[in-house]
């Protein structure tokens, strides 16, 4: 893990129980739940992963691409910024 390894670490442990609740559901449907409280447990697993994916992209913008525009290089501001536009782009789908 380059730089930020303590946002990094943090969201390490919020993917775990992002994971613990994918296998909740899983385990759901396996036990023939009802349809309503998987679609619930699904949007919440969601909301959680979009949480992390904030999280990452705000980390990014504050290190990653506050580090371009520092170091004033044109090639390496304009890669940082498409990368952020084509993510961002991404998440409004």
């Amino acid at each position: 893990m380059k730089g930020h390894s303590t946002t990094h670490l943090e969201n390490l442990t919020r993917l775990s129980r992002i994971e613990g609740q994918i296998k909740g559901v899983k385990r759901m449907i396996e036990e023939g739940e009802y349809c309503i409280d998987i679609i619930t447990q699904i949007q919440a697993a969601r909301a959680a992963l979009q949480s992390v994916n904030k999280t990452i992209l705000e980390k990014h913008l504050k290190h990653c691409v506050a580090d371009a525009l520092v170091a004033k290089d044109p090639d390496e501001i304009d890669s940082k910024l498409a990368e952020v536009m084509t993510v961002i782009k991404r998440m409004e789908k």
